[in-house]
């Protein structure tokens, strides 16, 4: 433990190993500047959390969804976001992936417009993951990042054209508990976001780009105010030009589905427009609905793009960024290539296609993928239908959604399969990220921690509410017991008797357990996961 103070008010402690490479990153300066965003907006981000609770008591008693009746004068009001910077005009192919000292250089270099760097759901946050992140995004933004691979011998570095970068730092709902603000823990999101733009963000500007953002989780424009507040704080006390920072907002819940305009509305002078992020938002569904029996989805395989509830949030999330002037970017196509199975890779390509040609089609100026194997593919769709850098001259006019539209509970079958599936990649899932990997490829897909949210809420509300299965059954604790054990022997199989051993499956199956079978469903599954990690990775933090 590493105590600083700051002044006679304020000090900071480190709870985790404060190794050499890390002083570059954790300087007094850094840590006085983190130690003021805590202190101003730290109190802002509990009223926030106080606020969402309070909602979801709200829709437990029985209150449904609707535009705000209070903020109608934003949404009927003609305005538009600020102009954009030139380097985030075109932003058709966009790549994510951790914040991996490889995976970086390979996104940088993959050929994509954007690289957003993830600190959120393809990351673990281990305290090494954390800073070693930090100082990758340091030298990738001064271009002296490398990488030579023990392993294979390869060098890694950056070709001369690279993405562009934007960051993802954590949801407010989160704490980074390494890191104590006069004895209290940090939000994550204030300390994933503080580190990089107070070490970046001038050496970004003079390079002639600027500190770019993603902000997931978000529920409501009160959110994005606070967010607001932070970059026009930052701004200030670095000296940065009002207005440099940019971020994109993923409109991944379903209350935010209902405020698309009045987020950009309080982020205008910062936006750089919305984003569908497609398997959270299937999550927020869920969470919503939790307490309803008539609300059960099927199988999570069945809940695509073209489900009715889907098509209306994507397409509404088109019109409202082009009525305002700004880019609408679509969901993230999962697949990964399959270079030893020619027909599997076939299958594949033909998925990612048809989802990016409906994306193009409907209007979204840019689209999401997690391999850089597949940036051709999306590329090549979207510039088939577009004739510029995007398509923000499609108004959309046509869109009608009614809040109806936003909650219509899909339609389709739960399988015994559905079970299956949800059991093995939500266990296998969490355990990787109990060693530390936070976007694993699992069945030729690319799992992050959204896709094991799915899994998780999907069978504790198929067991709340005793839901049937397409031969009959019902989902109780025995079948998901039963399962559970089978698909456990399976992977042990496919992975082998001593990786298997070795890895941390006790800790995972015990933890995807308790919070698929709970009474009372757990918000998100990473925050009792985070304690378990820190312990794993720090013990001497816990």
């Amino acid at each position: 433990m590493v105590n600083y103070i700051l002044d006679e008010r304020t000090s900071v402690t480190l709870l985790a190993r404060a190794r050499r490479e890390y002083r570059d990153i954790l300087t007094p300066e850094a840590l006085a500047f983190l130690a003021d965003l805590a202190r101003s907006f730290g109190p802002l981000i509990e009223g926030a959390l106080d606020q969402r609770r309070m909602r979801r008591e709200a829709w437990a008693q029985g209150a449904s969804l609707d535009f705000l009746p209070e903020t109608r004068s934003v949404r009927e009001g003609e305005w538009t976001v600020a102009p954009l910077p030139t380097d985030l005009h075109q932003r058709v192919v966009e790549i994510t992936g951790p914040v991996e000292r490889k995976m970086m250089i390979n996104a940088l270099n993959s050929g994509a417009d954007v690289f957003m760097a993830d600190f959120e759901d393809s990351n673990a946050p281990t305290w090494d993951n954390l800073l070693q992140g930090q100082l990758n995004l340091r030298d990738a933004v001064r271009r002296t990042i490398t990488f030579d691979d023990p392993a294979s011998g390869k060098s890694y570095r950056l070709n001369e054209r690279t993405a562009v970068l934007m960051v993802r730092p954590r949801g407010l709902h989160l704490p980074e508990k390494h890191v104590l603000v006069d004895g209290r823990p940090i939000a994550a999101s204030l300390f994933d976001f503080g580190l990089h733009i107070f070490h970046n963000a001038a050496e970004l500007l003079r390079r002639g780009s600027g500190p770019y953002f993603y902000l997931p989780k978000m529920e409501s424009h009160l959110e994005a105010r606070i967010w607001n507040e932070v970059f026009k704080h930052s701004e200030s006390a670095l000296s940065l030009p009002a207005g440099s920072i940019k971020a994109t907002c993923l409109i991944e819940t379903l209350p935010a589905a209902f405020e698309m305009d009045e987020i950009l509305y309080e982020l205008r002078d910062h936006s750089a427009g919305l984003n569908c992020g497609r398997w959270d938002y299937i999550f927020s569904f869920i969470k919503v609905h939790r307490h309803d029996p008539n609300a059960v989805l099927p199988d999570r395989s069945q809940v695509t793009m073209e489900q009715p509830f889907m098509r209306a949030y994507a397409q509404l999330a088109i019109r409202t960024c082009h009525r305002r002037g700004v880019h609408a970017i679509g969901g993230m196509a999962a697949q990964i290539p399959a270079k030893d199975d020619p027909a599997a890779n076939e299958t594949a390509l033909a998925r990612v296609r048809a989802d990016k040609q409906r994306e193009v089609g409907d209007g979204h100026d840019g689209t999401w993928v997690a391999h850089p194997g597949l940036v051709a593919i999306a590329r090549e769709e979207f510039e088939k239908g577009m004739t510029g850098p995007h398509q923000l001259a499609r108004m959309r006019d046509d869109v009608r959604v009614e809040a109806a539209d936003l909650v219509r509970i899909p339609e389709g079958t739960r399988t015994e399969d559905g079970v299956r599936l949800n059991l093995r990649v939500g266990i296998q899932y969490l355990e990787a990220w109990l060693r530390g990997i936070g976007c694993v490829p699992l069945y030729r897909l690319m799992e992050d921690a959204a896709t094991a949210e799915i899994s998780r809420t999907q069978l504790w509300h198929w067991l709340r509410h005793r839901a049937t299965l397409d031969d009959g059954r019902v989902v109780d604790h025995a079948l998901i017991e039963r399962i559970l054990t089978e698909e456990m022997e399976r992977t042990r199989n496919e992975l082998g008797a001593e990786p298997f051993a070795a890895g941390q499956f006790p800790k995972a199956i015990e933890l995807f357990r308790r919070v698929a079978t709970a009474d009372t469903l757990e918000e998100f599954l990473t925050l009792p996961a985070y304690d378990v990690l820190r312990c794993l990775h720090d013990p001497e933090a816990c």
